[in-house]
């Protein structure tokens, strides 16, 4: 390992003798400086890894060494030090971007303590966090053979999203792999577990098969999320509420731009809840608007609801279900929806968000996210920037922290409003094709299927021959649904190869994963 290079600049150094001499015991190498302007000079044509930086000299004061450092090489950490503990002065350094701040007298530890933090920082998370996850594996996989319930598997999944994050930045690639083998089998449990205990979800309570206790312990999903959640904050009548649905958010997405709210909002509550199958956006998030399933909605709202292959906008309505929903729970509430499907959209709304100050409930449904999946499909240079989870988060986070929906959330916040946010689906990296044969009238999708005749490999989906069971319309009388489990895409058998290079390793949703059921809804307080 090269010897690291200190830059020491103090007008008293020959008081700090001691602490030099501790230092290069240490295979540090210390150069030393004891006014601005010089110390300047020999940064500029020296290579250091880190400078110590008195703040009280005479002539030139450390604050004005730090500007001109920076200014010559930003990248360098730069500790001061300092015998004041006047706030100002903390408040200058830390504002300059200082990597560390030394009260005076220091100790040699304490330098050591700073080096370490400032230098081998990376390194040591990156042991520490390896061998964290080396413990918790084991117990991750005993996890995984015992749960038996929905609660388990939230519990479970946020575990997973927890390394997955940890292990991102590390440079044991090897780990990542392991968790990434530990996902994959988890998606495969996760999969049995809903095709076993799916459609009793939606079994009535005076179940005849004596599943009555069973369809009790169902989580809250698509359908019963406005009315369980968010209406409970409605009556509240405490504040104004901005209730908005990203389209397409997975957990791990949140999780990346969590930080960037937390600017502004307090999180009071968390609660992930499952979307409904099929997890897109036709029908989860008219369900979340309309209270209903979607055989409901096709039975009271024909007007408004379409099937797969029909043509036309699968969710031009979502307003018109939510004032129908709020009326049905006797909500006589001030509100306005907005979609937002693109920059101008959206930032005429931030523009204009005071208008809506004297709103119960504010509306915003914003497609941002799913745009960016199916780009990914389409585009290659999306393709470039998000070719992994690590990457989609990266790019989820880039777009909100410069999106119009920030400023939205900042408006939001000054005018006292508390926020609620969730989304209606998540969505998978597709990884591997399953073959599937249908008519011409069978649904597009390629993590679900619907019609008639379906011809599947049954090891890789859950098939479902009477989908009013689980709450949904059919095309006609002998259609059923199939579902992709894990990582799998559906791929017609015609034109195979050209289907299975165009789609492999592109994000897709409306199947069974972890990553596309199990999502986030957060309140928040203004802070």
């Amino acid at each position: 390992m090269d010897t690291i290079k200190i830059l020491w600049v103090d007008d008293e150094i020959d008081y700090l003798k001691p602490h030099i001499l501790f230092l290069e015991k240490k295979n540090y190498s210390v150069t030393t400086c004891n006014n601005g302007r010089d110390a300047i000079d020999i940064f500029e044509n020296t290579n250091f890894d880190i400078v110590f930086l008195d703040e009280n000299m005479p002539g030139m004061s450390g604050l004005e060494t730090l500007s001109e450092m920076k200014e010559k090489k930003s990248s360098i950490p730069m500790i001061m030090i300092t015998k004041s503990e006047e706030e100002y002065i903390m408040e200058e350094a830390i504002g300059s971007k200082i990597a560390d701040y030394l009260i005076k007298p220091v100790n040699p530890n304490q330098i050591l303590l700073s080096l370490k933090k400032n230098l081998d920082h990376s390194r040591l998370i990156s042991q520490k966090t390896t061998l964290d996850y080396q413990k918790e594996f084991r117990k991750i996989s005993m996890e995984m053979a015992m749960v038996n319930s929905y609660e388990d598997w939230v519990e479970l999944y946020k575990k997973l999203i927890f390394w997955e994050l940890e292990l991102e930045n590390i440079d044991d690639q090897g780990m990542v792999e392991i968790l990434e083998s530990q996902k994959t089998e988890a998606n495969s449990q996760f999969g049995k577990f809903i095709e076993r205990n799916y459609e009793d979800w939606f079994a009535p309570k005076a179940d005849t098969r004596g599943k009555a206790e069973r369809s009790e312990a169902k989580p809250i999903q698509s359908n019963t999320l406005f009315k369980e959640l968010v209406v409970p904050e409605l009556k509240k009548k405490d504040k104004p509420i901005l209730f908005v649905v990203i389209d397409n958010l997975r957990y791990d997405q949140w999780k990346a731009f969590e930080n960037v709210v937390g600017n502004h909002y307090k999180l009071e509550k968390e609660v992930p809840y499952f979307s409904i199958l099929p997890t897109a956006t036709q029908y989860a998030r008219n369900a979340i608007f309309s209270g209903l399933m979607p055989l409901e909605m096709e039975k009271q709202f024909p007007q408004y609801w379409k099937n797969d292959p029909e043509e036309g906008g699968k969710n031009l309505y979502e307003a018109e279900f939510l004032t129908a929903q709020l009326k049905r729970l006797g909500l006589n509430i001030k509100e306005d929806y907005f979609k937002i499907t693109n920059l101008a959209g959206g930032k005429k709304l931030a523009e204009g968000f005071k208008a809506l100050k004297n709103n119960d409930l504010v509306t915003v449904v914003y497609n941002f996210v799913d745009m960016l999946s199916h780009a990914k499909t389409e585009m290659d240079v999306v393709k470039e920037l998000a070719s992994d989870d690590k990457a989609y988060r990266s790019l989820t986070l880039s777009w909100f922290k410069n999106s119009p929906l920030l400023e939205i959330i900042q408006q939001a916040q000054k005018l006292g409003f508390k926020l609620i946010l969730t989304t209606d689906h998540g969505t998978i990296n597709v990884k591997n094709p399953s073959k599937v044969v249908g008519d011409k009238n069978t649904s597009l999708n390629l993590r679900y299927k619907t019609g008639r005749s379906l011809t599947f490999e049954h090891k890789d989906v859950y098939a479902v021959k009477e989908p009013k069971n689980i709450g949904l319309p059919t095309i006609n009388m002998s259609s059923s649904y199939i579902f992709a489990k894990n990582d799998l895409f559906l791929a017609y058998v015609n034109n195979y190869n050209h289907y299975v290079s165009y789609y492999k390793n592109t994000y897709q949703h409306g199947g069974i994963s972890l990553e596309e059921m199990i999502i986030p809804f957060l309140i928040f307080n203004p802070k």
